[in-house]
C-alpha cells in the first residue's frame, strides 16, 4: 500500500473535494463533447450523402434534357426539389426543367419552377436567373406589371446589366420609351467599364446590343 506524507495527503483530499463539488459538471461537459463531435461528423456524413444522391438525380435530368422529354425532366426536378431542396442541385434542376418546358410550350411548369428557384435556390446567382428567365417568359405573356415585379429586386453584380436590360424591354413593350431609355443606358452604365488599352468591354457584342437598344428608343449614349 502507497504510504503519502502529509502533503500528499492534502492535496488528495482536496483533489477529492474539488471532484465531488465539480465532476458531475466535468463529465457533463465531457459527454457533450463527445456528443457534439460525433454529431458533426453524423452532419457531413448526412451532407455528403444529401449530395451525392442529388448529383446522381440531376444526372438522369441532364439527359432526359438533352432528348428534350418534358415528363423526365419534371419528374426528376421535382424528386430534387422535393427531397435535395438544401442542395445547390435543387435550383439547378428548377432552371433547367423550366427551361425545357417552356420550349415544349408548358408554360404554366416553367413559370412555377422558375418562380420555385427565384424564392428558394440556395445560391443569390441561380435566384437572379430564374427572376430573369420568369420576367421573359411573363413578357411574351404581356404580363408586364408581373414582369417587371421580377426585376426589382436588387441583383448580384454579375445579372445588374441584365436586370436593367430587362426592365428596359419590359417598358419598350409598354411603348414607355423615355423609362426604357433609362434603364437601358442604366444597363450599359453598369457593364464592367473596360480596362486601359482593353476595349472588349467597350465595342463587346453585348455593349452593341445596349446601343442599338438604346437607340431605338430616342437616345445615343
Amino acid at each position: 500500500m502507497a504510504v503519502y506524507d502529509l502533503e500528499e495527503q492534502e492535496q488528495i483530499d482536496e483533489l477529492k473535494t474539488w471532484w465531488k463539488q465539480y465532476g458531475n459538471l466535468v463529465t457533463a461537459i465531457v459527454v457533450a463533447l463527445a456528443l457534439g463531435v460525433a454529431g458533426w461528423q453524423t452532419w457531413n456524413w448526412w451532407q455528403r450523402s444529401q449530395t451525392a444522391q442529388a448529383a446522381a438525380v440531376y444526372g438522369t435530368l441532364q439527359q432526359a434534357a438533352a432528348a428534350h422529354d418534358a415528363k423526365r425532366s419534371r419528374e426528376a426536378a421535382g424528386e430534387l426539389i422535393d427531397k435535395f431542396s438544401g442542395t445547390r442541385y435543387a435550383g439547378l434542376a428548377a432552371l433547367l426543367s423550366a427551361k425545357v418546358q417552356f420550349e415544349t410550350g408548358d408554360l404554366k411548369t416553367a413559370k412555377l419552377q422558375y418562380a420555385w428557384a427565384a424564392e428558394q435556390a440556395r445560391d443569390p446567382e441561380q435566384r437572379d436567373l430564374a427572376r430573369l428567365r420568369l420576367a421573359v417568359v411573363l413578357l411574351d405573356e404581356k404580363s408586364y406589371d408581373e414582369a417587371l415585379k421580377q426585376l426589382t429586386v436588387e441583383p448580384t453584380a454579375p445579372f445588374a446589366a441584365l436586370f436593367a436590360e430587362g426592365r428596359g424591354d419590359i417598358l419598350a413593350a409598354q411603348g414607355k420609351k423615355a423609362e426604357a431609355k433609362a434603364a437601358y443606358e442604366a444597363a450599359l452604365a453598369k457593364l464592367a467599364p473596360a480596362e486601359k488599352g482593353d476595349s472588349s468591354q467597350r465595342s463587346g457584342p453585348y455593349r452593341e446590343v445596349l446601343q442599338i437598344k438604346l437607340e431605338s428608343t430616342g437616345g445615343r449614349s
